[in-house]
């Protein structure tokens, strides 16, 4: 059988992200394959946490990018695609009246999921087959409006949290006082229940300080390694990261927000070490789409049960 593509795009608080991944169904192990990658930095959050709303201007920009984002699913043929909106689309008051106008321009339907939703989806990137299953982890995913947090036990998903804490919120200094008490609460609990060691972290911003931090493949940035880069990072301003470290402007003044919240989840469940797989929402977006897509086709009798297995690709940028 040929290879099958399915597509996700992830409109984030920070970022847009249009990921594109194939896949060769067959009887042996199936591997996917990311195809396109793109990423553009809308940040629809600095509106949305501040004002309540999505602008006119970003309005724009975002049904532009739906359009090119459109017309790259038509020209890589793609099998079938989900779009899904997080915090920022969440919170802006606008958002509804925003969906309908792209949809009616684009045809494209987003959907705005709620955080425990998005944690989920998230879980379904399926990195936790390739886990320890005698010991216990929690999966942080840091954006830019929210983080979520999974608890996985013999690597099952036992229960998804989401918290109103994220880089752009603290850049505008908009996360609540009660959301870190919340979040400490239930770490606190958390650590009561299970013993971890590990954390997982996903999420462009851990992806960048793991390559900061120098931390070789397949293994673990420590926390203690997290934190004495946080620190030197901390000493820079926002041009000094830009030009010292290479970090693109987006990255650059939320960075150090983002190694916090990971610091502090670490810190809270008692856990060592960060384990940064490349993998996210959109992932998640993209193996749920392609098991729908294997149920369909063992309905009709075209395709054989069988496992599959994901190999990270690198990453194609346009």
């Amino acid at each position: 059988m040929n290879s099958v593509l399915f597509a996700a795009i992830d409109i984030g608080s920070n970022a847009v992200r249009l990921l594109i991944k194939s896949v060769d169904p067959g009887d042996t192990t199936e591997t996917f394959t990311k195809v396109l990658m793109v990423r553009v930095p809308l940040r629809l959050g600095q509106e949305s946490f501040v004002s309540g709303k999505i602008s006119d201007e970003k309005a724009k920009q975002l049904l532009r990018l739906m359009k090119a984002f459109k017309q790259l699913i038509k020209i890589y043929d793609i099998t079938d695609y989900r779009v899904c909106a997080t915090a920022a689309m969440r919170e802006a008051k606008n958002s509804k009246a925003l969906v309908n106008k792209i949809h009616k321009e684009t045809n494209l339907k987003i959907e705005i999921i709620s955080g425990q939703e998005e944690a989920s989806i998230i879980y379904e990137s399926h990195f936790a087959d390739s886990l320890n299953k005698e010991l216990n982890y929690i999966y942080v995913d840091v954006g830019g409006g929210s983080t979520e947090i999974s608890i996985i036990v013999n690597r099952e998903l036992v229960e998804s949290k989401s918290y109103d804490i994220g880089t752009v919120r603290l850049l505008n200094n908009k996360v609540k006082a009660g959301e870190y008490d919340r979040l400490n609460a239930e770490l606190s609990e958390l650590k009561e229940q299970y013993k971890f060691n590990d954390i997982i972290g996903s999420g462009g911003n851990i992806l960048k300080l793991n390559s900061l931090a120098k931390v070789r493949k397949n293994n673990k940035l420590t926390l203690y390694k997290l934190q004495t880069l946080n620190e030197t990072l901390k000493q820079y301003t926002v041009d000094e990261l830009i030009t010292f470290y290479k970090l693109k402007p987006d990255r650059a003044d939320v960075i150090t927000h983002a190694a916090s919240i990971y610091i502090d989840v670490a810190k809270g469940i008692g856990a060592n070490n960060i384990i940064v797989p490349t993998i996210g929402l959109a992932d998640g977006i993209i193996h749920i789409l392609y098991m729908k897509w294997k149920v369909e086709k063992r309905k009709k009798g075209k395709l054989k049960a069988e496992e599959f297995v994901e190999v990270e690709e690198p990453v194609v940028l346009v």
